[in-house]
């Protein structure tokens, strides 16, 4: 989070120290104590007040992951002290990063997985703007190289995209052109792509699961509608798909969706190692179909501790102890395990929604077939409470579920979302029917809801 002087105030007042710890007197909440403080003290402090962060398994509105095995967790701590820029001083590190990248070149069937070309990152949005950047570097070379002017480059987009592709374009200067939602229409479809592209289209962002609704967008339809608009133009635009969550739910839950680098326009996929990917934050993927669509000019060769090597990142060091977990998931579980993991995440999904469907008050807009993960909302007759309503009762047992309202062209539109991941079982889900059963009563006996959108009630 940015600290900003607009932002949310700070917890003020000095800290209290109660006895039991010692001592006595206070310490300060803004600015470095004067002296040094016990280690179990400062522990203990910190401890308890962390006792106030929410329960992870209960919160149904992240997609990132909050359980790991024990195994993985030593792991982990074993690595937390190396530096993953550090090729030299940790060259098994940087092999199991290699490794990683060629397991995903080829679950998503690169041309040639033996030449594998992509990198880890702190997450999928690291990964979606190095992808950005590959895009939008390639596009100059062309239009320099043509002799055409290269100073006003566009992306385009679903408004349903996350938000560091909003960022993308505005730190790097690219006008992001986005289509709407249409109706029951939730995400792009391939004639609205077509429809927003140009010369200066460096490329199109498909969503490999919204994270709205959870739905995938069609980039077969999207990469066909591209084929024939090069046909009709000779504008050849490249497709990222932007894979956080989809691209390690899709290859072994629905192999007959092409998506990927079997499409020949897919120039790039990331995805977040942290989601989907069954690793605590923060790691990403992204990976190239090829070297070629990675310019040589955005690759940086650093000679950092004895040795050169190729970098292309936002930042340099950071923990190699991530990567380590990626690989031991990758180990662990193999394909079936991956397979087996999100096939009972999407059939808790799946059963979930169709007992909410089943409450009455609710219609479901998608029932987690895809992701699994799944939105509803209130159903038209129900005008004496809201989904913002539900949300905040839930809250009161525990439940983080997220209610929201949907972006332009369905800003009528508020929904409820629930994310299910690794660790949110069939029993936490009967809890929260439960749970959402039980409040009903007393919700339908309002006379009018009693909470209304905030701007600040959905996060990605």
């Amino acid at each position: 989070m940015l600290k900003h002087p607009n932002g949310p105030e700070s917890t003020g007042g000095p800290l209290a120290l109660e006895p039991i710890f010692g001592l006595e007197g206070r310490i300060p909440r803004h600015e470095l104590p004067a002296g040094e403080l016990p280690r179990d003290v400062a522990y203990e402090i910190i401890h308890d007040e962390l006792m106030l962060d929410g329960n992870a398994r209960l919160n149904v509105a992240t997609f990132v992951t909050t359980w790991m095995e024990p195994q993985a967790d030593r792991l982990i701590a074993e690595c937390l002290d190396k530096n993953m820029i550090d090729k030299d001083e940790y060259p098994q590190t940087a092999e199991m990063e290699s490794r990683c990248v060629h397991m995903l070149s080829r679950l998503w069937h690169a041309p040639d997985g033996d030449a594998a070309t992509g990198c880890s990152t702190t997450g999928s949005s690291e990964a979606a703007m190095l992808g950005g950047l590959a895009l939008k570097r390639r596009w100059q070379h062309r239009r320099k190289a043509a002799g055409q002017p290269a100073d006003r480059p566009n992306m385009v987009t679903g408004i349903n995209v996350q938000v560091c592709w909003e960022k993308f374009a505005n730190y790097w200067d690219v006008e992001l052109r986005t289509v709407p939602m249409d109706g029951d229409r939730y995400h792009m479809t391939a004639d609205e792509a077509v429809g927003l592209c140009d010369e200066n289209t460096i490329g199109v962002v498909a969503v490999l699961g919204s994270t709205y609704d959870g739905s995938y967008e069609p980039v077969q339809e999207i990469c066909a509608a591209l084929d024939a608009f090069q046909a009709r133009t000779g504008l050849d635009i490249p497709v990222h798909v932007d894979g956080a969550s989809g691209a390690f739910v899709a290859p072994f839950l629905d192999p007959d969706v092409v998506w990927d680098f079997r499409l020949p326009r897919v120039a790039s996929i990331n995805a977040s190692g942290h989601k989907y990917g069954l690793v605590y934050p923060g790691v990403g993927w992204v990976v190239w179909r090829d070297a070629a669509a990675l310019p040589d000019d955005l690759v940086f060769w650093v000679n950092y501790l004895g040795d050169s090597m190729p970098t292309f990142a936002l930042n340099f060091s950071r923990s190699g102890a991530q990567v380590v977990a990626q690989y031991y998931n990758f180990l662990r579980l193999g394909f079936s395990g991956y397979q087996r993991v999100h096939g009972y995440s999407r059939q808790v999904a799946t059963r979930l929604s169709a007992k909410i469907a089943e409450l009455g008050p609710f219609e479901l807009l998608t029932k987690g077939d895809e992701l699994p993960v799944f939105a509803f909302t209130l159903r038209e007759n129900v005008t004496n409470f809201s989904v913002f309503d539900v949300s905040d009762a839930l809250r009161e047992r525990g439940w983080q579920v997220p209610a929201y309202t949907f972006p332009k062209n369905r800003e009528d539109l508020a929904a409820l979302r629930v994310v299910v991941r690794r660790g949110f079982t069939d029993d936490l889900a009967d809890m929260l029917l439960a749970d959402l059963t039980r409040t009903l009563p007393r919700l339908e006996k309002q006379q009018a809801p009693r909470h209304e959108p905030e701007a600040e009630s959905f996060h990605h």
